[in-house]
């Protein structure tokens, strides 16, 4: 009872807002991610729409780590043996310079695709959680030229970070040898090639931790204003050093959740992929035997080298789309989560996500 003899009022949780930056701080924006995300894909619930959604994320990781989709490559079933369809495959390879050209050839035109693709997809994605719509092919129209942008800045960096590791590792082979001719202590090679390698997978971290706050805060602001890439970085900057300590948290945040969807991920899709990998076991058995049947005998050459490549491959994109279905929630969770929290900061992003959900609100 206080003075007047009446009860205490009821206390509340308020999450701590940091007036300095005048923002959400970290813990408003997971709050108001989470949210969001939900009335996204689940009130109302939209087929479409999350079959859209799952061929985005596809594109950009699925909203999965690594490690879960490692370890669903190892559910591979043992009788396709991919280690040793590539082991053949190597070997043709390898007895015609030609096709060794064409797959290198092959190999970084695939990979500059689906950068590309990637780039323009992740301001389509952003486009979808502003307007809680997809329209797939017009969003791609209409963004293309601010992903194309992206991708020459990320490419550019990437390229950049390359030559300058491979640089240093050819630099650093000469002094290597020179340690072991003078006789130095055998600690001494090791301790510089260990140096070497924790500094090659520091810039490694580095470049991985940029990349994902590119996604998660620049892009939105290339989106909402129209800016360059560089520009765009330089707001982010200016907005973390007003208040370190928040933007420090936040990341330590984001990637917190990261793993924490990654490790759910990976335990929602146990039984399925163990589902899978006993279908495949018993398809390819059930093909072997009706080979067997019919006078055949299975055995390694060209030709089944390509069909068990082709195997693996349908296996392997199986894996693909199980895993960005599965892990979409994840991948428009955490994009919705950096969009709230810098947007709380960008007037022109807040204002533009303000009029789409008035604007969803008024249909």
């Amino acid at each position: 009872m206080n003075a007047a003899g009446q009860p205490p009022p009821s206390l509340r949780f308020v999450p701590v807002r940091r007036s300095g930056m005048g923002g959400l701080s970290p813990i408003e924006s997971l709050s108001s991610a989470w949210e969001e995300t939900l009335r996204l894909l689940f009130r109302p619930f939209h087929g479409r729409l999350w079959i859209r959604l799952s061929v985005v994320c596809l594109f950009l990781g699925g909203g999965a780590s690594t490690a879960a989709f490692q370890w669903g490559l190892s559910t591979l079933p043992g009788d396709i043996h991919p280690a040793q369809i590539l082991q053949r495959a190597r070997l043709i390879l390898g007895q015609h310079l030609s096709l060794i050209v064409l797959a290198v050839v092959l190999s970084l035109g695939l990979a500059l695709s689906l950068l590309y693709v990637r780039c323009v997809l992740r301001f389509v994605l952003v486009e979808a959680i502003l307007k809680r719509d997809l329209a797939l092919r017009r969003a791609w129209k209409n963004l293309r030229p601010v992903g194309r942008a992206y991708f020459f800045w990320l490419l550019g960096v990437l390229g950049a970070l390359l030559v300058m590791t491979s640089a240093v590792a050819v630099g650093i082979f000469p002094y290597l040898s020179s340690a072991r001719a003078a006789e130095h202590p055998s600690w001494f090679a090791s301790l510089l090639l260990v140096t070497v390698l924790a500094a090659v997978i520091l810039v490694g971290l580095l470049a991985a931790v940029a990349i994902a706050l590119t996604d998660d805060l620049v892009v939105p602001l290339i989106y909402a204003e129209r800016i360059s890439l560089p520009k765009a970085w330089g707001k982010v900057w200016r907005i973390a050093r007003r208040d370190p300590g928040t933007f420090l948290f936040y990341v330590v945040l984001r990637f917190a959740m990261s793993m924490v969807i990654g490790v759910g991920v990976l335990f929602f899709l146990f039984p399925i992929l163990m589902g899978v990998s006993s279908g495949a076991i018993i398809a390819a058995a059930l093909v072997i035997l009706a080979l067997r049947l019919v006078g055949f005998a299975w055995a390694w050459n060209p030709t089944t080298i390509i069909l068990g490549a082709v195997a693996v491959g349908l296996l392997t994109g199986l894996l693909f789309v199980l895993l960005s279905v599965v892990g979409m929630p994840g991948q428009v969770f955490l994009q919705n989560y950096g969009l709230r929290f810098i947007a709380s900061r960008a007037p022109a992003l807040e204002a533009l996500r303000r009029a789409s959900a008035a604007g969803q609100r008024g249909r």
